[in-house]
């Protein structure tokens, strides 16, 4: 079986003819589970939760469009799920939950792509790679991998390696190694997935999520996964899946998770 969980609306519209280019592409693709998680700092409801310049420009949705979005496809037999991708901020966890608890969402999606100020995966942010220690950088950001799976607020991490998207990748082994060890100690004490992501593939890293020994790490201490495409655009549905399933296999995964309302299933890999 294979899922495509991580795919967004926001390049177009919050319409059904939309979500159906989506919904159609994973079909023709084999894809038997398939959902939306739009960003959540979209929405005019998680202004509380995380604002900045950049956001806040970006905020342009409402939730009750969302929800409505999706009981009409359902009403039409449109096999999709609704779940959401949250920027975890730190600090922020009752503000997150209260969130997460309105809406009936079969999943949630949790990722980083803030250190502090600095929107690590953002073009406009990329000459502050040379401003900062990169090491420091890795820290904070895995002080926040550790802290989302802490929280046990989400089903799945996305992207838990965003953090190298432009190719800053220490070269210190050893430093690397520790943050992805202590990542997969918090993970595997709580209700979240990894996702193997197929879109590191078209940023400039030109790498899956995750790096394989991170992967490795999740194997061996019993952490669930799924697939993901992190499709912004209907033709990356389910892009280049054959390679995350042998991915997958090839640290030893044979399944994967499945979200309906919340509760989660495992199921044959591919």
């Amino acid at each position: 079986m294979l899922t495509d969980y991580h795919n967004h609306l926001e390049n177009g519209s919050l319409t059904l003819d939309y979500l159906k280019q989506f919904t159609q592409s994973a079909e023709a693709k084999g894809i038997e589970h398939f959902g939306i998680s739009e960003h959540a700092y979209h929405f005019y409801q998680t202004a509380d939760i995380l604002s900045n310049p950049w956001v806040d420009e970006r905020r342009y949705y409402d939730m009750r469009d969302y929800v409505a979005l999706f009981e009409d496809a359902w009403r039409q037999d449109i096999d999709v799920r609704m779940s959401i991708e949250m920027d975890y901020t730190p600090g922020k966890h009752k503000e997150m939950e209260t969130f997460i608890k309105q809406y009936d969402f079969d999943y949630v999606i949790g990722s980083i792509h803030w250190v502090d100020d600095f929107g690590i995966d953002l073009a406009e942010f990329k000459d502050e790679w040379t401003r900062r220690d990169l090491h420091e950088t890795y820290r904070s950001y895995f002080d926040q991998v550790v802290t989302l799976a802490q929280s046990d607020l989400f089903d799945i991490i996305g992207h838990i390696d965003l953090v190298k998207i432009f190719k800053h990748i220490p070269e210190n082994r050893e430093f690397l190694l520790e943050q992805y060890d202590r990542a997969t100690d918090a993970l595997k004490d709580s209700k979240t997935c990894i996702e193997i992501s197929t879109a590191g593939l078209r940023k400039p890293v030109k790498q899956l999520y995750p790096d394989k020994e991170l992967l490795k790490m999740a194997y061996h201490k019993g952490i669930p996964i799924v697939l993901s495409s992190d499709a912004h655009f209907p033709q990356h549905v389910g892009y280049a899946y054959d390679e995350a399933v042998e991915f997958a296999r090839s640290v030893g995964y044979r399944t994967l998770m499945t979200f309906e309302k919340g509760k989660r299933k495992e199921v044959p890999l591919g």
